[in-house]
C-alpha cells in the first residue's frame, strides 16, 4: 500500500486568522499553525480555499507564508492559483521567496478554458519556478474539470508533482495513479473520500476537519497504509459527523472551521464577506461534533 507522500500524510488546508477588525492576524496564524502540527497533521496548506484566499491580498499571503515559516519546520504548501496565469505565476515566485516547499495551483476559475488552455496555464507556472507543483482538480468551484488526459500529460512530462483530488470519482483517480509516473502523487482534496481514493492509491489527504481531527485521520491513514482495513474503516465512521459538519450550503466552508476555532479557544475569528454570517448555534455544534470524535466531554484546546 502507498507510503505517505513526501508533504505528509495528513495535510491541514489550515484556516487564515482574522483579529477582531477583520485584519490578518499573525501571532494567530502563528499560534495555529504550531497547534495543528501538535495536533496529528504532517504538513499545511496555506492561504488556500479554508483560508479564505480570494478575500486575502497578495501583501497579506506573503506576510502569512513567512510567519508560519518561521514558525514550523514541517512542509508548507502556498496556494498560489489564481484565474490568471501571470497573476499565478507572480505568487509561485512569491512563495518560493518565502521559503514554502511546494505550490497549490487550483484549475482556472470561472472562465472556463479548454484543456489546451489548461495544460498551458500549468506549463507556465511550473516553467517560473524550483517549487513542486500540485494541481488542485475541483470541478464544482471552478466550473471546469482537468481530463485524465491533461493529467497524465502534465503528470508524464513532469510539470506537476502531484494532484489534490477533489473531482469525487474514484474510478478516474484509480486510473490516473495507475497510468501515472510512480513518483506522481495523489492526495484526497475532499475528507469523506480520503478512505476510497487510499483504496485506489492516494498517498494522503490535504484535509479540512484535522484542525479538530488530525490525530483521528492520521491513525485512519495509517492503519489502512499497515493493512489493517478494519481499523481504518472503524475510524472512518467516527469521523462521518465531522464530514457533515465541515460544510453545508447554511454554513459554507470555512464558516464551520472557524467556528471549531472559536470553540477550541484557538485563533481564526469570523469569515470575511462574502462568506458570513456564522449560523446562530454553530459553536455550540461544534462542540458537539469534538465530544462524540473524541468520546469524553468538551474541553477547550487552551
Amino acid at each position: 500500500m502507498p507510503a505517505p507522500g513526501r508533504f505528509g500524510a495528513v495535510i491541514c488546508a489550515m484556516a487564515t486568522p482574522f483579529d477582531a477588525e477583520g485584519r490578518l492576524d499573525r501571532p494567530g496564524a502563528v499560534r495555529l499553525a504550531r497547534w495543528l502540527v501538535g495536533n496529528g497533521n504532517d504538513g499545511l496548506v496555506l492561504a488556500g480555499t479554508t483560508g479564505e484566499a480570494p478575500t486575502v491580498t497578495d501583501e497579506e499571503k506573503v506576510e502569512l507564508w513567512g510567519a508560519v515559516r518561521e514558525a514550523v519546520s514541517v512542509p508548507l504548501i502556498a496556494n498560489t492559483g489564481t484565474a490568471s496565469t501571470a497573476h499565478s505565476v507572480e505568487l509561485t515566485k512569491a512563495a518560493e521567496t518565502a521559503g514554502l516547499d511546494a505550490a497549490l495551483v487550483v484549475t482556472p476559475y470561472y472562465n472556463r478554458p479548454s484543456q489546451a488552455g489548461i495544460d498551458a496555464h500549468f506549463r507556465a507556472i511550473a516553467a517560473a519556478t524550483d517549487l513542486p507543483v500540485l494541481l488542485y482538480d475541483i470541478p464544482k468551484r471552478t466550473g471546469r474539470e482537468v481530463r485524465l488526459a491533461t493529467l497524465l500529460r502534465l503528470a508524464d512530462d513532469g510539470v506537476i508533482a502531484g494532484v489534490k483530488d477533489a473531482a469525487g470519482s474514484p474510478a478516474v483517480t484509480a486510473a490516473l495513479v495507475e497510468a501515472a509516473p510512480r513518483s506522481f502523487e495523489v492526495y484526497s482534496g475532499e475528507d469523506a473520500l480520503t478512505l476510497p481514493l487510499l483504496a485506489v492509491g492516494a498517498v494522503g489527504v490535504i484535509s479540512v476537519a484535522s484542525h479538530w481531527a488530525g490525530v483521528q485521520m492520521s491513525e485512519m491513514v495509517a492503519a489502512f497504509s499497515k493493512g489493517d482495513t478494519e481499523a481504518a474503516v472503524a475510524l472512518n465512521a467516527r469521523l462521518l459527523e465531522s464530514w457533515d459538519f465541515e460544510a453545508s450550503d447554511l454554513a459554507p466552508n470555512p464558516v464551520p472551521t472557524k467556528a471549531m476555532l472559536k470553540a477550541l479557544g484557538l485563533p481564526g475569528g469570523d469569515c470575511r464577506l462574502p462568506m458570513g454570517p456564522e449560523p446562530e448555534g454553530l459553536v455550540e455544534k461544534a462542540r458537539e461534533v469534538w465530544a462524540h470524535l473524541h468520546r469524553q466531554p468538551f474541553q477547550r484546546a487552551v
